[in-house]
């Protein structure tokens, strides 16, 4: 049986009034002066250790900068490379977050890096050039390939919305290429979905169908003018009309048609999603959500059902509630607020087990 010591009660020889104050004293030296170390008090070490370290290369004469993070593992670990929606540019943004804290943990690496012309990226933007977008993206992957840490064979990428074109090209341009996850990436051409996104934002802004027909009647007098199909005198007129409406600075269009702007325009509207698909040969998931404003799901979910004899690799999924971030609680009214499209980042929870469930059904994954 365990001895209990006997209670020591303070000394008389100082009167009770000075022990208090001591004691009193005491106390607030230690509020003054907390234990240097006091989070470690219940702090355990994590089951996966990750490093994460500063990466440049190059692509072509652009140097690009990025931070890849690795899980340490003694064996080599497959890799995703994520590429740039149009509002996020940069390694830092929520967008990314999620990737850099879920994946290392389940054995894969993620590359996040700045998109050339931002960051700590050299470079001009790309301006709609989604070839050399594509091209940085494999120059990455060539980076990843020549790591002694990383499996060559099973590097892939990851993109959302124009990211998620971009990871299409990247795949169809790169045989090495080993998958593929595509994020609210539309199968229409850049113009059909800009003329859904523009209606959405004036229905949400409260504008009348007839000011959402003039809306897309100026845009769509821009683009045929950057195909050829109409002349850029005749087009100006119209978009000079446009340009003194309430709704015009929610069109996502200059007031004037210079050489440059349609250069820009001509290449971006030029591509087209579909036939690409026949050169991606990777397993391939594509997600998108029911609630996405920028985006026509239902027209590119029909469309990639359409196809889907020719591409078995590809899979389709859309996720109930959530919008063109998988997120399940922003109001539409942010969505489309040009001034908060970079704080978004995914919290739908089947968004996260659709993802980890198809990456380990690939073989990707592996736990500690």
């Amino acid at each position: 049986m365990r001895c209990v010591p006997p209670l020591r009660w303070p000394s008389r020889s100082r009167p009770l009034p000075q022990l208090m104050a001591i004691a009193l004293s005491g106390m607030a030296q230690a509020q003054q002066e907390p234990v240097a170390d006091v989070a470690t008090a219940w702090a355990a070490a994590p089951s996966n250790a990750i490093a994460s370290e500063e990466k440049q290369f190059r692509s072509g004469a652009v140097v690009l900068s990025g931070t890849l993070y690795v899980p340490q593992r003694r064996e080599r670990v497959p890799a995703v490379i994520a590429l740039h929606s149009a509002s996020c540019p940069t390694r830092d943004l929520p967008l990314y977050r999620h990737l850099t804290q879920m994946l290392p943990p389940l054995g894969i690496a993620v590359l996040v890096f700045d998109r050339r012309g931002s960051g700590r990226s050299g470079g001009e933007p790309a301006r709609g050039d989604y070839q050399a977008l594509a091209d940085d993206g494999i120059a990455a992957q060539r980076l990843l390939a020549l790591d002694p840490r990383i499996d060559a064979g099973h590097i892939g990428f990851w993109g959302l919305s124009q990211g998620g074109w971009i990871v299409l090209l990247a795949a169809a341009r790169s045989p090495a290429t080993a998958f593929v996850v595509s994020i609210s990436a539309p199968m229409t051409t850049p113009d059909v979905q800009m003329n859904f996104a523009v209606a959405n934002i004036l229905r949400i802004k409260g504008f009348s169908q007839a000011d959402i027909d003039s809306a897309l009647a100026a845009r769509t007098a821009v683009d045929d003018a950057a195909r050829g199909h109409l002349d850029r005198a005749s087009a100006q007129q119209r978009l000079s009309a446009a340009t003194a409406k309430p709704w015009f600075n929610l069109t996502y269009l200059d007031s004037t048609i210079t050489d440059e702007y349609m250069s820009n325009r001509a290449r971006e509207i030029s591509h087209d999603p579909l036939p690409t698909l026949a050169s991606v040969k990777a397993p391939t998931l594509i997600i998108y959500g029911t609630r996405d404003v920028w985006v026509p799901v239902r027209a590119s979910v029909e469309a990639l059902k359409s196809s889907a004899a020719q591409h078995p690799n590809i899979s389709v999924t859309v996720v109930a509630g959530a919008d063109h971030e998988m997120n399940l609680s922003t109001p539409a009214a942010v969505q489309i607020d040009p001034g908060k499209l970079s704080d978004a980042a995914p919290d739908a929870p089947e968004y996260f087990a659709l993802l980890a469930s198809w990456l380990t059904a690939q073989g990707l994954t592996h736990r500690q």
